[in-house]
C-alpha cells in the first residue's frame, strides 16, 4: 500500500499567494489611484504617489526580505491606512453626493491595506529563533615546556 507523506510549506512558499494578493491589489489601486487623481505632474501628485503606492510596495519587499523590523512598520503604516479608508468610506456613504469611482477606490486602497497587516503580521508571527551564537572552542591544553 503506498505511503503518501505529509505535504511541507516552507515560509515562502506560504507567503508567496499572500504576496501575489498583495502585489494585485496594489496594481488595481494604483489604476484606480490615478483614475480618481488624474495624471498630473504636480509635485504634490508625485509626493501621494510616492507615500500611497511605493511605500507599501518598498515594505511588502523588505519583508520578503525577511527584515523583521519591516514587518512591524508594515502593520503600522497599514493599520493607520485602512483607519483613514474606514472614515473616508464612512464619509463618502453619509454625503449626499453621488458615491462613484471615489467610493470603490477607497474600497479597493483599504483591502490593500487589510491584506497588507496580514501579510506583515503574519510574517512578523513567522519568524523563527535568531541564530544561535557559536559554540566556544575548548581550551587549547597546555604546551609542555
Amino acid at each position: 500500500m503506498p505511503t503518501f507523506s505529509s505535504t511541507v510549506y516552507s515560509h515562502q512558499m506560504k507567503q508567496t499567494a499572500l504576496l501575489n494578493l498583495l502585489i494585485g491589489t496594489l496594481i488595481v489601486e494604483t489604476g484606480f489611484f490615478l483614475i480618481e487623481n488624474d495624471i498630473s505632474t504636480d509635485p504634490g501628485m508625485a509626493w501621494r504617489v510616492g507615500f500611497f503606492i511605493l511605500m507599501p510596495l518598498a515594505l511588502a519587499v523588505l519583508i520578503w526580505f525577511q527584515l523583521r523590523w519591516a514587518a512591524m512598520a508594515c502593520v503600522i503604516y497599514a493599520t493607520v491606512g485602512l483607519a483613514l479608508d474606514i472614515a473616508t468610506i464612512i464619509q463618502v456613504l453619509t454625503k449626499d453626493s453621488v458615491v462613484g469611482v471615489s467610493l470603490i477606490a477607497t474600497v479597493i486602497s483599504g483591502l490593500f491595506n487589510f491584506f497588507l497587516i496580514v501579510f506583515g503580521g503574519r510574517s512578523l508571527l513567522d519568524v523563527g529563533p535568531g541564530p544561535m551564537p557559536l559554540e566556544p572552542h575548548p581550551p587549547n591544553p597546555p604546551s609542555p615546556s
